[in-house]
């Protein structure tokens, strides 16, 4: 690992790196007529974050512990973010083969990566048993296929389990203020759920059954999801670790994956909660879980790079209907997809630029009243309504800000718009230097993305 983490970095500090940034996107031309819109993430910012969680659990956890920050792949499903993120220590949560694929591209070690999804196939398992990397099984049946891959039948020599294996589990302690993101509710699709009748029973005999069984893992959700409910699923989680062992009469569970979920601040540039936050209160909710006898796992996403992103688009028309001002831009549904058909979810901050990169300036009259919209070919793409900003003319530029994760690789292929490229930033004295994280899409790639190397295979079936 390398810390290249900029001291004392907060919140003032990241906001005048993006100033600068934005800036120097226009004049090194990642921004313009040709390329109106952009994704800029901010270096520094990623590797102080990832410093901030690291810490916020060496403070607490027994000496010589072992803890996995395994970062949530799905957030930001980008080789260079991820390979950022293991030069911090982390390692990789993901939910398909095309995100432990990007893991492994990062370079990410097996031992570093985690498998967790609902809809795991037996080619999936039968990867991670080869790779050795960690399960967390979802529901009887894909305990059923691990039986299968690792006791076979009919004679054969069971397999060594070259893996480290665990049950999710749903303790069903209810949801937070956003349903969709909600996954300890009573119905869940995820997980053993602990308070259906007979099932807690059950998932301590499938320990008692299966000694290569070593793990627990338990998510109640993200944005959205109180902290202390956070804290409550955690407890709910050690609580039955600690009745399996007893169980077995030993220590078979060692390992407990809390999860993730820290919800997001997306009112301001303060990163609140903190990491700091959370650790502390599930030390004074859970202080076992912290005495060294279980190794821990984390699977954080959007907490970590939310704050260092930044979605940069061109006006290309300013118009009015009804008397309400209107800026048509390139950032629209296809890349703030849940903001536009969610917006009350998850509104997003909107800084307004002029063309050369620079903030702009309010006129005497004052803020005005304005939606966003996007380029989408629905009425409802706006990615802010009503919102009182400088006036904004064509050629300006808007931000959308707290868009590092869940905006720059959750691409909606709307109208065929192409994805934009992918910016990292730095920023040294009066220098600002960019590194691609990922090209624009050409036209040429969503044609072939579209099926055009097969233009004729209907007409001549």
């Amino acid at each position: 690992m390398t810390s290249k983490t900029v001291a004392g970095d907060g919140h003032e500090q990241r906001a005048a790196r993006r100033e600068r940034a934005v800036r120097a996107a226009v004049e090194q031309g990642l921004l313009g007529p040709a390329e109106p819109v952009a994704g800029l993430l901010d270096v520094a910012g990623i590797r102080a974050t990832a410093a901030e969680l690291r810490t916020a659990f060496d403070e607490i956890v027994a000496p010589g512990t072992p803890v996995l920050h395994a970062f949530a792949v799905k957030a930001a499903a980008l080789v260079p973010v991820l390979r950022l993120l293991a030069d911090e220590g982390l390692g990789c949560e993901v939910a398909s083969p095309g995100e432990l694929a990007l893991a492994r591209a990062a370079g990410v070690p097996p031992e570093r990566i985690v498998l967790d999804s609902p809809a795991k196939t037996a080619a999936e398992l039968r990867e991670a048993l080869r790779l050795g990397i960690a399960v967390n099984a979802d529901n009887p049946q894909e305990l059923e296929r691990l039986d299968a891959l690792i006791e076979p039948r009919g004679g054969a020599a069971p397999a060594a389990p070259h893996g480290r294996f665990g049950l999710r589990v749903n303790p069903q302690l209810g949801g937070g203020s956003i349903d969709a993101l909600s996954t300890a509710t009573a119905t869940s699709k995820f997980g053993f759920a602990l308070q259906d009748p007979g099932a807690r029973d059950r998932v301590v005999r499938a320990f008692a059954e299966r000694p290569w069984l070593t793990r627990l893992h338990a998510h109640v959700g993200s944005q959205g999801i109180p902290l202390e409910l956070m804290a409550a699923g955690v407890r709910a989680t050690y609580e039955l670790a600690e009745e399996i062992n007893a169980a077995a009469g030993r220590r078979q569970i060692d390992t407990l994956d809390i999860g993730g979920g820290l919800p997001v601040n997306f009112d301001s540039d303060v990163f609140t909660p903190g990491y700091r936050e959370y650790a502390r209160l599930l030390l004074t909710t859970v202080p076992g879980l912290f005495d060294g006898r279980y190794e821990l796992v984390t699977e954080f996403g959007r907490s970590l790079l939310a704050k260092s992103g930044t979605v940069l688009a061109r006006v290309e028309y300013a118009k009015s209907a009804g008397g309400r001002p209107i800026a048509v831009t390139h950032a629209g549904a296809q890349l703030a997809t849940r903001t536009v058909f969610a917006p009350e979810s998850w509104p997003l901050r909107i800084a307004a630029y002029d063309a050369t990169g620079r903030p702009k300036q309010t006129a005497p009259g004052g803020l005005v009243a304005q939606d966003v919209a996007g380029p989408c070919c629905f009425a409802g793409d706006l990615v802010a309504r009503d919102r009182p900003l400088p006036q904004l003319a064509a050629g300006d530029l808007v931000g959308l800000l707290d868009t590092g994760a869940y905006y720059f690789s959750n691409h909606f292929a709307y109208n065929s718009l192409p994805r934009p490229g992918i910016y990292g930033f730095t920023v040294d004295g009066g220098e600002v230097r960019f590194a691609t994280v990922r090209s624009p899409q050409t036209v040429e790639e969503i044609v072939t993305e579209s099926g055009g190397d097969y233009a004729g295979s209907l007409v001549d079936f």
